[in-house]
């Protein structure tokens, strides 16, 4: 690789040029002097490039002892400053971790870390692959050593380093948590290194860190290794070539500024007025008197280009490869066969015979001949050698690994892939291509965030090959080149905590904690340090209304009595009156007696009150009327002042709260017992808790309470698979909830177990309700694929269990993963499993070899 020319930013001090005296030139060379002789430097010698500034600054603060937090855009090599934290751990003769949010990303790192080190040095855990456990330098999820730290795992012992990658990532509301977790935990030995994509708020971020871990330096970089130019693709028509028109003016120079291109603006408006008049005179009519939104839209809607054809364009200006991002897993898989049945190829007769030689490598004693059938391996394949494939969950983990090897070494030309493959995975591109402004998100059709764009165009531009990249966007319905710029320019995407404390969390807390210890835990939570920083406004505003309260106390001060208490008795009776006799008309007695009863109680207090105002001595005063004109002023700002301190309560202390509802709830069901020590709480594990302890599951409590309650005692194997299946299941939009058949009948032992575990789901949800604990995040449970489950724990094969189904191979090895995963768990938990343990322990160390077979237990990093 090139060497790139290292911009320093420090100062030339010759002696005739400098004003700087001699002893901060001497302080300077010695500064200069100390630098080369860091491990920082030996690191940056060894580099096939030269080291940016923001990279060096980085690295000698993490030999410094500080905590380091790197926020930079995609590309600009983040990577090198992790790199450099495992060389420091070696360095010391210590450990390093290198944690990732996807299995994925954590194989891909152990490949490049045993290019480097050799395989002894070299770790990878990834919860259902374990390889040299206890090596130096150790490849894990961030699960895994969430896992390990509640565990007080030996293989934490010489810890000195972990690498944070994708630590934004801890915005992400249902595993994000984990991040926060680890970074509370990790022993203050520890240093860690956070890998961030640039945040607007980062600077809250590196505050919350050195709060929590110490001194911690924040390096953040803007640039972009390879500068970015956006573009539109607009096409007239068919029978039209498809245009690419920047986004952007272009100054004297030719560089894209931030003004919007005027050109682009007009063409979009002559494409509006042909489609217009395409439209018979009397359906425009129409259109503009009575037509419904949708009718509009169909009648007047513009061309769209077709894939192919941007395809086509791009490769005709040498724009390629390109990764092309469309927000369906669908459309991914028709968009490469759209552009096979339009005959394009992108290879060249070497590049295929090469192709050829990599796919039968990586495939060869990896799966079955029935499992490359059922795949279909002859299709991925030609597809392979045309220069096109597709990138997405739904794939099996080998052929994403494929995708992503040919497209490295520059052999496939487009990939068709999700926004899951703009996650940290090396595969830059001279392009990068968006469908749609708008995406799907599990609940409706929402446009893409500034934060999302950015990620996805982050691709586009490889180092040290190409001098531009690009990002193009496709003209689609509805678009607007102003809505592409306002995604473009913006850096405003905060981030933000989705921390809560679960059933797992508490008693794993309280397991190496007392009570207060725990509480005292959570309260450092990046949740909670956001809600106390935004509480110092509400603070601020609460002083300023007592300050106002105190003033209008001195103006209706009256000798006559106490005229705040007259005040009081004013505020209450008119609470009664209003609020409390509207509530009770909504409430429901269990009769009408009852009802009756409770209104009469409402009159006798208001008849109470109103005689203790008539007797009140500030009757009789005769500035009674001017102290009433403040006291109504007084009145509304202590009501506001009531609202404003209930606000500040939810806010200060709220992660802690919701971690003692939890306790209560735990209590009740017999995982805690609850101990007092004069006016000390604190809580002890039961059994039960030590087995919740070792449920590491969005269900853990259901879990839990499923085990405990004797739900799977007469299960065999294949039957606790086929149940637990519902646990970990999420069907997609075209899939059902339910099984095509329950495995031994409506009235079987899987349907028994299935209905059970759904009414104990449902009493659990309506508990924790009840008791003010939020459940929204959790769906109800789904039997989609439990026939699907028996049948391959059953020993059936995979062209078996996905014929006549809409389950992909990718999305069936993926759950069967989790499912195996928790039956692992299950089956070490055997101490604590109750009275029927040893059957529970044995079925599911049974099930666990039965579904992580064949295609399944392939760990994808050979």
């Amino acid at each position: 690789m090139a060497k790139h020319r290292h911009h320093s930013s420090e100062p030339n001090y010759d002696s005739e040029s400098s004003p700087m005296s001699a002893a901060d030139r001497y302080a300077h060379f010695q500064e200069v002097k100390r630098r080369r002789e860091s491990v920082a430097q030996k690191f940056a010698d060894r580099m096939p490039f030269d080291l940016d500034d923001f990279q060096m600054d980085a690295n000698l603060a993490l030999e410094h002892g500080s905590n380091v937090l790197v926020a930079a855009p995609t590309g600009a090599g983040k990577t090198v400053v992790a790199d450099f934290a495992v060389y420091l751990a070696q360095q010391h003769n210590a450990k390093a971790f290198y944690t990732t949010p996807i299995k994925a990303l954590s194989n891909q790192k152990y490949h490049d870390l045993v290019a480097i080190y050799g395989p002894d040095k070299v770790g990878l855990l990834t919860g259902d692959t374990s390889i040299n456990s206890e090596a130096d330098i150790v490849v894990m999820t961030t699960e895994v050593l969430r896992n390990m730290l509640y565990e007080n795992s030996t293989t934490l012992q010489a810890l000195r380093y972990v690498v944070l990658d994708e630590v934004h990532y801890l915005a992400d509301r249902f595993r994000g948590p984990v991040w926060e977790e680890v970074i509370i935990h990790l022993p203050k030995s520890v240093r860690i290194v956070g890998l961030s994509a640039t945040v607007s708020n980062v600077e809250d971020f590196a505050k919350w860190i050195t709060s929590v871990r110490g001194d911690t330096k924040l390096v953040v970089s803007e640039h972009r290794p390879v500068p970015l130019d956006q573009y539109v693709l607009v096409q007239k028509n068919e029978h039209t070539e498809p245009e690419v028109i920047d986004l952007y003016r272009r100054d004297a120079r030719g560089d894209q500024t931030t003004k919007l291109n005027g050109h682009l603006v007009s063409r979009m408006d002559q494409l509006n007025h042909d489609a217009m008049r395409k439209i018979p005179a009397r359906n425009r009519h129409e259109r503009r008197r009575g037509r419904s939104r949708d009718d509009r839209r169909q009648m007047g809607q513009r061309y769209i280009p077709k894939r192919w054809a941007v395809v086509d364009e791009l490769d005709f200006l040498h724009m390629l490869p390109a990764i092309y991002f469309i927000f369906s897993r669908t459309g991914c898989d028709i968009a490469v066969e759209q552009c096979l049945r339009a005959g394009l190829r992108l290879t060249t007769d070497e590049e295929v015979v090469r192709i050829r030689q990599i796919v039968d490598e990586m495939i060869q004693g990896q799966l079955t001949h029935d499992d490359l059938k059922t795949l279909e391996f002859t299709k991925f394949r030609y597809a392979l050698e045309e220069g096109f494939a597709a990138h997405h969950a739904g794939m099996v983990a080998l052929f994403r690994q494929i995708v992503e090897r040919l497209f490295e070494e520059g052999l496939i030309k487009v990939v068709f892939a999700t926004e899951t493959l703009a996650l940290g995975i090396n595969m830059p591109a001279r392009s990068v291509v968006i469908e749609k402004l708008e995406k799907y998100d599990g609940t409706g059709v929402v446009a893409l965030t500034p934060g999302e764009y950015t990620q996805l165009t982050g691709r586009a531009g490889r180092r040290g090959i190409d001098t531009i990249g690009n990002a193009i966007v496709v003209d689609n319905r509805d678009f607007k080149p102003e809505v592409a710029a306002s995604l473009s320019s913006k850096r405003v995407y905060p981030l933000h905590s989705s921390f809560r404390p679960t059933f797992n969390m508490a008693v794993n807390l309280l397991n190496s904690s007392d009570y207060e210890m725990a509480r005292s835990t959570l309260d450092h939570s990046f949740a909670q340090w956001e809600a106390n920083e935004s509480s110092w406004k509400l603070e601020a505003n609460i002083d300023t209304l007592k300050h106002s309260l105190q003033g209008y106390e001195r103006a209706f001060a009256c000798e006559y009595g106490d005229f705040e208490e007259f005040m009081r008795l004013r505020m209450e009776l008119s609470d009664l009156q209003k609020n409390e006799r509207r509530r009770l008309k909504h409430t429901e007695f269990p009769s009408a007696k009852a009802r009756s009863q409770a209104f009469r109680r409402l009159d006798d207090d208001i008849a109470l009150i109103k005689q203790d105002l008539a007797d009140h001595p500030c009757n009789q005063c005769p500035d009674l009327q001017e102290h009433l004109r403040w006291g109504h002023r007084w009145a509304r700002e202590q009501r506001e002042l009531a609202r404003m301190e209930e606000r500040y309560e939810t806010r200060t202390g709220s992660v802690a709260r919701q971690f003692d509802t939890i306790c209560n709830i735990l209590a009740s069901l017999g995982y805690l017992v609850q101990e007092r020590h004069g006016d000390r709480l604190d809580y002890t594990l039961t059994a039960k808790g030590q087995l919740l302890r070792r449920l590491y599951s969005e269900r853990d409590l259901l879990l839990a309470e499923a085990i405990t309650q004797g739900l799977f005692d007469d299960l065999d194997s294949a039957q606790l698979a086929s149940v637990l299946s519902a646990l970990i299941y999420e069907s997609r939009r075209t899939e059902s909830n339910e099984p095509r058949r329950y495995p031994g009948g409506v009235s079987g032992k899987i349907a028994i177990a299935t209905s059970k575990l759904s009414q104990l789901d449902e009493r659990l949800a309506v508990r924790c309700e009840d008791a003010g604990l939020n459940v929204d995040f959790v769906q109800p449970l789904d039997m989609g694929i439990v026939d699907i489950t028996f049948d391959w724990a059953s020993g059936e094969t995979l062209s078996g269990i996905l014929e006549d189904t809409e389950l992909t191979g990718g999305d069936f090895v993926r759950n069967s993963k989790r499912l195996a995963d928790m039956l692992q768990q299950i089956a070490v938990a055997r101490p604590y499993l109750g009275e029927h343990a040893d059957h529970i322990a044995d079925a599911a160390g049974e099930a666990f070899d039965q579904v992580n077979r064949g295609i399944v237990a392939y760990s994808g990093v050979d």
